[in-house]
């Protein structure tokens, strides 16, 4: 049992599935636009809850927000189940394929055994899409990998009821309703999304958005005296780590964005959001600056005294551009 289901790579997984489970319903959307509409750019810290034993600190909004944000944007309609008994899960997943449904699912990335073992992390909010089954085995189209990959029952239900934060309990999605490219409001769609980002990040909340930046900007500074070198170390290290290669959000969530704003430009006829796309390039070049700087530090690598002010004080700046830069973003639409 194969479905006729076309692999797509692409940077995030979230916005890889929407876009692949919306091409395979003939709506042809680039991964970038699904994160744009999605309003997938986001910062949040959560100081209060641990993730690995650090801080929590996310740069993207909750999972299936941006699948659900941009399906409500266009007009599309998702069916989206949970279920408290791995059975009933695996019936309904089987039930779509023999209906010829592939279905986006929410795991969790630490028992995925085709994922390499530095990327194995306690992390629940991964996606991916199953296409098919061949005896005790589903195929398994994950768009952060290059190729498609297999995963028994077994492997697949201990994916599906991880434990811990954001445990998935199975969850199961996929669109039952994609209108015609031709009927979409894309200028409207496009507006309100940008406005919602804009909203997000200039949020006037000291954890959100830019504020939340500049808070975790002058915590770096802090946690040396606070929690010891090795702990200080440590939440950087878990920093870069959700920032670069679990969670995608520094640099890579900014080349997207930036993809989204050129293609959204062009599709509304909005000069402005081209030349804001290249000064989006530009700050996730920074991003990425800081994330190499800081895993010097943690790496002990870094020649530079002051380490965590000369840290604090990068991503300060890095908030101030993104704070200019969503204000005018904001009067662009």
């Amino acid at each position: 049992m194969q479905l006729d289901f076309t692999h797509h790579q692409s940077a995030h997984c979230e916005s890889g599935v929407a876009s692949n489970l919306l091409k395979d319903k003939g709506l042809n959307l680039s991964e970038p636009m699904v994160f744009g509409l999605g309003a997938g750019i986001f910062y949040v810290y959560l100081p209060f809850l641990k993730v690995s034993n650090a801080p929590g600190l996310s740069y993207r909004p909750m999972p299936g927000w941006i699948f659900s944000r941009m399906a409500r944007r266009l007009g599309i309609k998702i069916k989206r189940r949970k279920f408290a008994n791995p059975a009933k899960a695996q019936q309904q997943l089987d039930e779509n394929l023999k209906q010829n449904i592939p279905s986006g699912l929410q795991v969790g990335v630490y028992h995925l055994p085709y994922f390499p073992d530095d990327y194995r992390f306690h992390f629940n909010a991964h996606n991916l899409v199953i296409y098919g089954k061949e005896g005790n085995e589903y195929l398994v189209s994950d768009p952060t990998m290059e190729g498609v990959h297999r995963l028994t029952e077994k492997e697949l239900e201990r994916v599906r009821f991880a434990k811990g934060v954001l445990a998935p309990k199975g969850h199961l999605y996929y669109p039952t309703y994609v209108p015609a490219e031709s009927e979409i409001d894309w200028t409207q769609a496009i507006r309100k999304s940008i406005r919602k980002a804009c909203n997000d990040m200039l949020a006037p909340v000291p954890i959100v958005g830019v504020k939340g930046m500049r808070t975790v900007a002058k915590a770096i500074a802090k946690w040396p005296g606070k929690v010891g070198i090795p702990k200080a170390n440590y939440y950087l290290a878990q920093m870069v780590r959700m920032q670069e290669e679990i969670g995608t959000g520094g640099g890579g969530f900014r080349y997207i964005y930036s993809a989204f704003l050129q293609e959204a430009g062009h599709k509304i006829n909005n000069p402005a959001l081209l030349e804001l796309s290249k000064e989006m390039t530009e700050i996730g070049d920074l991003w990425r600056d800081f994330a190499v700087n800081a895993s010097r530090v943690y790496k002990k690598r870094s020649n530079q005294g002051d380490v965590y002010n000369t840290l604090s004080a990068e991503l300060l700046h890095l908030a101030d551009l993104e704070e200019a830069f969503f204000k005018k973003l904001k009067k662009a639409v």
